[in-house]
């Protein structure tokens, strides 16, 4: 994120800081998948063996919440 907004205050070409943009975004976007993963068979899987059926609503507007970006 430092490296845009230097690339942005220092006047580079807008496309060259929308390209990088986008590779911050694709590479955000796929830790989110690798955590959201580890979550759901850790945490998610712990508390659905506790009979916490709450969880599922917290999983599912997460899960939302990343396939709406």
């Amino acid at each position: 994120m430092r490296g845009i907004k230097r690339m942005v205050e220092e006047g580079v070409y807008c496309d060259d800081v929308l390209n990088q943009i986008a590779s911050a975004q694709s590479a955000l976007y796929g830790v989110a998948r690798l955590l959201l993963e580890k979550h759901m068979h850790s945490c998610i899987k712990g508390q659905l063996k506790a009979d916490d059926d709450e969880v599922i609503g917290e999983l599912t507007k997460t899960i939302f919440r990343l396939i709406n970006k």
